[in-house]
């Protein structure tokens, strides 16, 4: 799979592709998703689902638009938990203890897309990172302003390929930008990893801190719904 992938974004770069677009007419895409993750094999048995964010950009490799090369970032939070602490001892001063588990997402790679006008149809594949991250931040009572304290509770870090599908259905078209709706479909292949769920950092009565992290296939799904907004430049 990684050399398929690998063979696909130095295709996609070749030379005659990249001679052949003009970069005063070429366009520029950027969009970004809501995202549901849906977890597959191991990775399914420790954790039920996640939501996250991703954005993207990608531009033509051609006066087509058929080869287009395509970045990619996102996050998908797969569970948060949150206790009442005392700040200062004696307990006056008392905050919110708030641990959040999330993957952080990092892709490149070709896209390949057909149609043009109000239906595109679209797939493309990338090679990149994931990061996994459990982080402990301290709010106070009123919840007003940024965490006054946070760290990173472990975190690891695998390299990840994706691949899937895409349709984009067009609503809205300007002189110098068109608008479309963005519903994609693709599979995350993390491969292994060690990373920590609820549920497993353990307080001890003395104030000590016990991590039990987990190690296994992370492979997942995500659906994402989302707007892709095409930036063209002012014809001469």
């Amino acid at each position: 799979m990684w050399f398929v992938l690998a063979s696909l974004l130095l295709g996609g770069l070749s030379p005659s592709s990249l001679e052949a677009q003009d970069p005063d007419q070429t366009p520029v895409f950027a969009g970004g998703h809501l995202l549901v993750a849906l977890p597959v094999g191991e990775f399914d048995d420790n954790v039920d689902f996640g939501f996250g964010a991703g954005a993207h950009g990608r531009v033509a490799l051609g006066d087509e638009g058929m080869i287009n090369l395509r970045l990619d970032v996102g996050f998908i939070n797969y569970g948060n938990e949150t206790i009442r602490i005392c700040i200062t001892q004696p307990c006056r001063v008392t905050g919110n203890l708030t641990t959040s588990n999330n993957i952080f997402l990092l892709g490149a790679g070709p896209e390949i897309g057909v149609g043009s006008g109000s239906v595109r149809l679209y797939a493309n594949a990338s090679i990149g990172f994931a990061y996994f991250a459990t982080t402990s931040s301290v709010e106070g009572e009123n919840d007003f302003g940024d965490p006054f304290a946070s760290s990173t509770n472990f975190d690891d870090f695998t390299f990840a390929w994706t691949a899937g599908p895409g349709l984009q259905l067009r609503v809205w078209t300007g002189e110098r930008a068109a608008v479309s709706l963005d519903l994609l479909t693709r599979y995350h292949g993390n491969g292994e990893a060690r990373y920590l769920r609820k549920g497993d950092i353990q307080d001890r009565p003395d104030g000590s801190v016990v991590l039990n992290p987990r190690q296994s296939e992370t492979n997942f799904w995500t659906v994402g719904l989302g707007v892709s907004v095409e930036f063209r430049a002012e014809e001469q």
